[in-house]
């Protein structure tokens, strides 16, 4: 299939081309908020919601339907890009992306022509200016493609508290270094700390 660029891609892959596991499962679990499948739960985890996977009108990828099927309990980012039946998933989410000529064999790494395509997707889809009126396929499309500016942005609240995106840091590193103990230092893969609380997005 030449350079692939010919594919229409899922916003799973795309990212899954433009940054890598986390950025693909970032997609997938954003994909479920939307749907209201999953919320934040402790600072830095995600936990299922009430809805059912199945009712939805356009099912969920086969991606988001891994990693809901793992949130037995609240987990965080980096856990669930660690799960066995996520990283499965994400295995053969990649075969038809290699049959394409996307990614290389054998480490599976985005060829010169996957990262052109996804180059110029974000030229022709550039950040939203803001939230109101996009669908959720083009929010998806822009957290594929612009990663924490688009979750900033589009589903800020849920982002922070789910730990898909870093907490600023307020006053540079001199700060934190002087701050004292206890007041929320580690986590940053987390994104460490409490929640900013309030509804939805």
């Amino acid at each position: 299939m030449g350079d692939g660029t010919a594919v229409r891609l899922e916003p799973h892959e795309i990212a899954l081309l433009g940054g890598g596991p986390r950025a693909a499962v970032t997609v997938a679990v954003v994909d479920l908020y939307l749907r209201g499948l999953v919320e934040a739960d402790r600072p830095g985890t995600i936990r299922a919601g009430i809805a059912d996977a199945v009712s939805a009108e356009r099912a969920p990828s086969p991606l988001a339907q891994a990693v809901h099927a793992c949130l037995h309990e609240p987990a965080g980012l980096r856990t669930l890009t660690k799960d066995p039946d996520v990283r499965l998933a994400l295995a053969l989410a990649r075969i038809p992306l290699a049959d394409a000529g996307l990614l290389r064999y054998p480490l599976l790494g985005p060829t010169r022509g996957a990262r052109r395509h996804v180059r110029d997707l974000r030229q022709r889809h550039p950040l939203p200016a803001s939230r109101r009126g996009l669908t959720d396929h083009d929010r998806l499309l822009a957290v594929a493609l612009h990663g924490e500016a688009a979750l900033r942005l589009l589903v800020p609240r849920f982002a922070l508290r789910a730990g898909l995106i870093r907490r600023a840091e307020v006053g540079g590193k001199g700060l934190l270094k002087h701050s004292p103990r206890g007041t929320g230092g580690g986590g940053y893969s987390y994104c460490g700390g409490g929640g900013g609380g309030g509804g939805g997005d």
